[in-house]
């Protein structure tokens, strides 16, 4: 969603629950839903534990399907989103997509925007869960330091970019939440 500035910071929340639900994941579920990494060449060289994912097919039909991790991450991730939602958001919208990405040392994620409807009309928020000195997140042409232990909300309406430098993979929970004016205005 266009938000009309890059990222928005959400502030300081408890990472750690979910953080030890995802690390504590076995490496091998990282590759059980690799959607995102087929069906988007920028996703190329990342991995997903996906919690919920919409169908875009059905578009504007909102068929959300909870999926591979939700089991492993439900616990904890949706304590953390029903917070940032009540502080932050309309209550009465969707949850259409929520999952884990990681984005593998020496990975880059290339400069676009995301095209689906569904991100014109979903705000998309960002937890980073690790993190290091070497990753550079651009949006507009920008850098932006996203810091474990804080919410952002990133405008992928603009173009934007990852590259990790680092040693260590990168991975944020990311969830897009489409709020009521926006799913009446898909109704219609």
């Amino acid at each position: 969603m266009d938000i009309g500035v890059p990222v928005r910071d959400l502030g300081n929340i408890d990472i750690a629950p979910l953080r030890d639900a995802i690390l504590a994941v076995d490496d091998k579920a990282w590759f059980d839903n690799s959607h995102r990494q087929t069906a988007y060449d920028v996703h190329s060289q990342t991995q997903s534990l996906v919690m919920l994912f919409i169908d875009t097919e059905q578009w504007p039909k909102i068929a959300v399907t909870e999926e591979s991790a939700w089991a492993s991450l439900s616990n904890t991730a949706l304590p953390i989103m029903k917070g940032i939602l009540e502080q932050y958001y309309p209550p009465g919208g969707k949850i259409i997509r929520a999952m884990a990405a990681k984005l593998v040392s020496g990975g880059v994620i290339t400069p676009h925007f995301d095209k689906h409807p569904s991100f014109h009309a979903g705000h998309r928020i960002h937890i980073p869960i690790t993190a290091n000195s070497r990753v550079r997140f651009m949006i507009d042409g920008k850098p932006f330091k996203f810091e474990v232990g804080k919410a952002y909300e990133l405008n992928n309406q603009k173009q934007h970019s990852v590259m990790n430098k680092g040693k260590d993979d990168r991975i944020n929970f990311i969830f897009d939440y489409i709020p009521p004016d926006r799913l009446a205005a898909l109704d219609n």
